[in-house]
């Protein structure tokens, strides 16, 4: 049987498996190194394309802005404000020649059920839509009621909103009940 004995004042020691251990770790530590090295690289050099393209925007952003004002000042202009009004002045005569009192008393001649006459109309022109008032009299509920029912069906009259409902006491009117409306009229010209 053999002995080993080791007469040395400090022992020898393996040191291998620290070695194998701490070179592992220098690897796994440089590999990852060398990619985020990389992955900085190709961070910085696309932030570097939005960077530029966020300056070439901001530049348009500016010579658009002036732009703006420029064209601000032009039309706040005492000149030019009296100009843009007298064209709004114009648009709204010209909006309203263009409405067709024959058609609109055409429609309302085909809407009308028997029993139902007009008794004032007043058109206007509110927001670009043509706005009617409507005062129709009738001799009967029933009456009334069939030509709101036609109302609702015609393509002529969009969104009409009752106003007023009255029953007139003198004995000369055949009106039984007078109706208050407004509705959008869309003239349909062939």
């Amino acid at each position: 049987m053999k002995l080993r004995l080791n007469l040395a004042t400090t022992p020898l020691e393996n040191n291998r498996p620290f070695l194998v251990a701490a070179v592992l770790v220098g690897v796994v530590s440089l590999t990852a190194l060398v990619w985020l090295g990389r992955q900085s690289y190709r961070d910085w050099r696309e932030s570097r394309e939005l960077r530029a393209e966020r300056s070439e925007l901001e530049a348009k952003l500016n010579t658009l802005q002036q732009q703006r004002r420029e064209l601000e000042q032009f039309f706040n202009r005492p000149e030019t404000r009296q100009i843009t009004e007298q064209a709004a002045y114009l648009n709204a005569l010209i909006a309203q020649r263009s409405f067709s009192w024959t058609q609109l008393f055409m429609d309302l001649e085909r809407l009308l059920p028997a029993g139902v006459r007009v008794i004032s109309i007043a058109p206007q022109l509110v927001e670009g839509r043509m706005e009617v008032r409507l005062v129709i009299g009738a001799t009967s509920d029933e009456a009334k009621l069939k030509f709101l029912q036609t109302l609702d069906q015609a393509n002529e009259f969009e969104r009409y909103h009752l106003l007023t409902e009255t029953r007139p006491r003198s004995g000369r009117d055949t009106d039984q009940v007078q109706v208050e409306l407004v509705a959008w009229y869309v003239s349909r010209v062939p």
